[in-house]
């Protein structure tokens, strides 16, 4: 029975159940239109392999000249302390927003970078006096290259249009601008390689307010090791190059689609931040 007869065999009830499996196994989209058997590829690919091992010609390996050059040395990867100095020095060389997202999206000396489509680092007003802190791009963000894109980014506008504002009134970014692979937790040397850029947009910014959603950045900012559900609704004095930022964490768009009873929490502390924007 082949893979496509099978499929069609099933009840609606299970293949809902399929897709679920699908979603929880990572599987984010479909890269053919026809199903493909990759076990009798495997095989194919095996088979090819031993008839090619068996026709290959043995080549004898000359001995080595000892008044031979010597082969050059490969240079080295970049260490995660020479990494997180490079990027403090482009971080520090940008003079505005514009040229901070420019060096981001050039900079290659965090491996994330490697792994990822495109940086997901900024999206919004480069002048705006509002900003909203995500943490790690998620694979919408990867795949459109801007932070809180798909359905976080739809709640996200929801919540901003609730309070009266517009995309020229709030800049949002990522802490990190590359999506980690697989969606893993960055390490601490590819966090502190992140931190200048997270930290000088700040200090280009000059925000009158910070709003951080979902553990990470809450973290991130405030050097706290508590959940976000003990940070949320809590103004935390964040001293970015001697300019005093109020930081106020609260939910992220994912937490409340997981968990919709956080949206009254989370609409608390919008309120919260908007009423500390409107004190002189």
């Amino acid at each position: 029975m082949t893979i496509s007869s099978s499929i069609d065999a099933l009840s609606p009830a299970e293949l809902g159940q399929l897709m679920h499996f699908y979603a929880e196994s990572g599987v984010e989209w479909l890269l053919e239109d026809e199903p493909v058997d990759r076990f009798a590829e495997f095989e194919r690919q095996v088979a090819e392999r031993g008839r090619a091992a068996l026709t290959e010609t043995r080549v004898e390996t000359p001995p080595r000249d000892r008044n031979a050059a010597p082969a050059p040395i490969r240079p080295a990867a970049l260490p995660d302390g020479e990494a997180v100095s490079e990027a403090q020095r482009v971080a520090s060389a940008a003079q505005s927003v514009a040229e901070l997202i420019e060096a981001v999206s050039a900079f290659t000396g965090c491996n994330l970078r490697n792994s990822a489509r495109a940086s997901a680092f900024f999206k919004g007003s480069t002048s705006a006096k509002i900003a909203i802190a995500g943490g790690c791009p998620g694979p919408d963000d990867d795949r459109h290259g801007a932070p809180f894109s798909g359905a976080h980014g739809d709640m996200l506008d929801r919540m901003i249009a609730a309070l009266g504002w517009g995309g020229d009134d709030v800049a949002v970014f990522n802490v990190i601008p590359w999506r980690p692979p697989g969606n893993r937790a960055p390490t601490p040397h590819e966090v502190e390689i992140c931190r200048p850029f997270s930290t000088r947009l700040v200090e280009l910014l000059r925000p009158k307010a910070l709003l951080s959603m979902g553990n990470f950045p809450a973290r991130f900012f405030s050097g706290s090791q508590e959940s976000i559900h003990s940070l949320r609704g809590r103004w935390i004095a964040l001293t970015v190059d001697g300019q005093h930022v109020p930081l106020l964490p609260t939910f992220h768009p994912q937490d409340l689609i997981s968990a919709p009873a956080c949206k009254r929490l989370a609409w608390q502390d919008l309120l919260n931040f908007k009423l500390r924007l409107s004190q002189p």
